[in-house]
């Protein structure tokens, strides 16, 4: 079992180039890449997007990658001319204003002067698509072991909160049994109570009692609860499960609300509420699991 959220860094070195890759992500439905690249990089953002998807299915992760290059021959300068002239320019008209002072301006300190001189963008070579790629590569295999670790800590939360759900679908099996009798203990009591002294028909009663018991019987929705809670423990134990969790929750709450409208009892309602509130905490959980 993968958690969602986590964070790797991974990195490339070699020959004077440095490439750094981050990823962190988020809880999605679906995956959702959003890539943040030097534009030297802009015709390989599918591809980076692929290396992605490759070993994400679901969530929403920030990309980062940055490099350095300090490779011999990748530095291309060109000279913006009218940048240079607004300077002599600039200088020329402060030594008419002060002639005191002394015109020192040289070409080496003019190339220093800003926008005079500028590196001009160099096409992405393979070196450089390879070297983001394994990068990335490195910086998911980090991101998914910390998933691993996260995952395997909710895996153990929720089946613990399996359990307390077998626990108390457990409580309500004892109880069903128990409250057609009941019914018809109170019903005997309120018919004695209006017909005092006067002689009921009895089949009567136990029609009554028959057709109500037949109203709240639950056997199904619990047996099928035993069966979701079986699935649930056999599901966990496997890697990329979120979507198959998150229709079982589904399937739990619809059961426990069936047994809630059904039962008539109190003990059996109460019971019900506990396992709406467990079911939550798991169905929370499980919107963090891939």
């Amino acid at each position: 079992m993968f958690s969602m959220t986590g964070y790797g860094r991974g990195e490339y070195k070699q020959g004077g180039l440095e490439v750094v890759a981050e990823i962190k992500t988020v809880n999605n439905r679906y995956l959702d890449v959003s890539l943040k690249c030097p534009r030297i990089l802009s015709a390989y953002e599918d591809v980076l997007r692929n290396v992605v998807r490759e070993k994400l299915t679901r969530g929403h992760a920030d990309v980062y990658i940055s490099f350095t290059d300090k490779r011999e021959n990748r530095a291309a300068l060109s000279v913006d001319l009218q940048a240079a002239k607004a300077w002599v320019d600039m200088a020329s008209q402060l030594k008419e204003v002060f002639p005191e002072l002394e015109n020192d301006f040289t070409v080496s300190s003019l190339m220093r002067q800003q926008d005079v001189l500028k590196q001009e963008d160099m096409s992405c070579d393979e070196e450089l698509a390879q070297g983001a790629k394994s990068a990335l590569s490195a910086a998911l295999d980090k991101l998914n072991l910390m998933r691993k670790t996260e995952g395997e800590k909710l895996a153990k939360d929720m089946l613990s909160r399996v359990d307390l759900v077998e626990t108390l679908v457990s409580k309500v099996k004892e109880r069903a049994p128990l409250v057609a009798a009941d019914y018809k203990k109170r019903l005997e009591e309120k018919i004695k109570n209006y017909l005092d002294g006067v002689n009921y028909d009895e089949g009567r009663l136990l029609t009554e009692v028959a057709v109500f018991t037949d109203k709240s019987n639950i056997d199904e929705e619990l047996t099928r609860l035993g069966s979701h809670i079986s699935q649930f423990r056999e599901i966990a134990s496997a890697d990329l499960v979120g979507r198959k969790l998150d229709f079982l929750v589904q399937e739990f709450n619809r059961e426990t609300n069936t047994i809630c409208s059904k039962s008539n009892d109190l003990a059996i309602t109460k019971l019900g509420l506990e396992l709406k509130n467990e079911i939550e905490k798991i169905r929370e959980q499980v919107q963090n699991v891939e």
